[in-house]
């Protein structure tokens, strides 16, 4: 891996350790917010790591449209998903709707998770690290 990946990497691997301990702490709030942060870390390091340049969004949508790899292609819908977590998982004050259910769930914050740890070792095993 090159050192540019390897920086977003590494706060992605610290976003996927908060994640873990929230969930295990049965808080799903941060486990949401820091597994969809782990994502967008990822993909923004793979971007950069294509040597172009990401784009300044959270929006994770945004982000993969921005890849010139088809990678992740069969976990689009589940790294797409991520991006509900965003906001609501932030501020209690978040726009209504956006989780229709009310806040995450204990199946939610695991799902999210899963996500979290498919593309991040995805994106290691692409380009050689470990």
């Amino acid at each position: 891996m090159s050192g540019r990946f390897e920086n977003w990497v590494k706060f992605a691997e610290e976003d996927l350790k908060m994640a873990e301990l929230a969930l295990k702490e049965k808080m799903y709030n941060p486990s949401c917010f820091h597994s969809q942060q782990c994502v967008e870390k990822v993909l923004k390091g793979f971007i950069e790591y294509k040597g172009k340049i990401h784009p300044h969004t959270h929006k994770l949508a945004d982000v993969l449209s921005s890849l010139s790899t088809d990678i992740f292609e069969d976990s689009k819908d589940d790294i797409i998903l991520l991006d509900r977590f965003y906001v609501p998982t932030r501020y209690p004050d978040a726009l209504p709707g956006v989780l229709p259910e009310g806040l995450p769930s204990e199946k939610d914050a695991k799902e999210a998770l899963e996500t979290a740890r498919v593309v991040l070792e995805r994106a290691k095993k692409a380009l050689g690290g470990e």
